[in-house]
């Protein structure tokens, strides 16, 4: 089969013909249908993410087709599925007390074993899996493994935002624009900040009820006025300090604080205003993921019309082309994301 393999960091990835994975005895094989390409995929290219090394296929949001089942499997040749990037083993603590995404035995595909930008999958642990609704698209589910799942989780799941609070999303990308949309779907009013104004233009043309260009500076003394007095969530979505600061600076008294965008490598330890957060009394949240089991909320809301996350899909590409789409986020990138949809090419 074709994949795309990681050689050398910061460089192209090499597109080869390498065997088509193994069926786990308690799992599936996947056709890959669609991929998206991610920021955190990005991580693992430019050498920050520790655990992905050269020899990796990366790919972690994926849907696809399955053409082989495990003896063990509780699915069946011709399913179509939609993975969680982090697979639960489903047994122990965590999982039983429904927490599967901080679970200590998870798999990985994309970081640590083979991922979806190939023709093929190999999917263990099948219990993570959700089957697609026949009305979602190949290509706007890819994004749910990822970006809209821990956007979902994020705000439902430890946030609690609730209707007519004012939710900040700092950053724009996959998983930003994901929070918005989602935060409006839940009645909320949505302050978006970027530094690219054809990304918050965007924004403002799906819905979003403000925006704020933080290249302007003073980015939380506006929000708190657009807010009239802060926000009551704000989800930080790009992982760097100036961004979490804002995001901790913008909150009114009480407010929640939801650290999204991954920390890691160089800015793994950053220098954070505390002050904001003992004078404010706010809450501070992480999240990773999404536990599988509440697939069908976030479905349920997409299919029933109450949410369109098609406008997150900016482009479809082809295999080759992704290791142009990673080294795109060395810089500024422009508005939705990108999903690859031929694996021939």
């Amino acid at each position: 089969m074709r994949a795309a393999v990681l050689r050398e960091y910061n460089s192209d990835l090499s597109i080869e013909d390498v065997p088509e994975p193994d069926c786990p005895p308690d799992g599936v094989v996947l056709k890959v249908l669609a991929c998206g390409v991610c920021r955190s995929d990005w991580h693992g290219w430019s050498g920050e993410h520790p655990r992905v090394k050269p020899g990796q296929i990366g790919g972690h949001e994926y849907c696809g087709e399955v053409v082989e089942a495990g003896p063990d499997s509780n699915w069946k040749t011709g399913d179509r599925l939609v993975a969680p990037f982090i697979l639960a083993c489903g047994s122990c603590p965590a999982c039983q007390s429904g927490q599967q995404n901080t679970c200590p035995n998870q798999r990985l595909p994309g970081f640590v074993e083979p991922g979806a930008f190939a023709e093929y999958v190999a999917v263990p642990l099948d219990h993570n899996l959700a089957r697609l609704p026949e009305t979602l698209s190949p290509t706007v589910a890819a994004g749910l493994g990822c970006r809209v799942t821990t956007s979902w989780h994020a705000l439902t799941g430890r946030a609690a935002l609730q209707a007519g609070e004012w939710l900040a999303v700092h950053g724009t990308g996959g998983i930003g624009l994901s929070a918005a949309l989602l935060g409006k779907a839940l009645g909320a009013y949505v302050v978006a900040v970027d530094v690219v104004q054809d990304k918050l233009d965007h924004a403002l043309g799906l819905g979003i009820d403000a925006v704020v260009n933080a290249s302007e500076g003073g980015t939380a003394e506006r929000i708190r006025e657009i807010t009239g007095g802060g926000a009551h969530v704000s989800v930080e979505a790009l992982g760097i300090e100036v961004t979490v600061n804002a995001s901790l600076e913008c909150l009114r008294p009480m407010g929640r604080h939801v650290q999204v965008g991954m920390p890691i490598g160089h800015t793994a330890r950053m220098d954070v205003n505390m002050n904001a957060v003992y004078m404010g009394n706010l809450a501070l949240y992480g999240t990773r993921g999404m536990p599988s089991w509440r697939y069908p909320s976030l479905l349920g809301l997409i299919t029933s019309g109450a949410v369109d996350m098609s406008p997150l899909i900016a482009r479809e590409i082809v295999l080759s082309q992704t290791g142009a789409e990673l080294a795109a986020f060395n810089g500024p990138t422009p508005p939705g994301v990108a999903v690859i949809t031929d694996f021939t090419r």
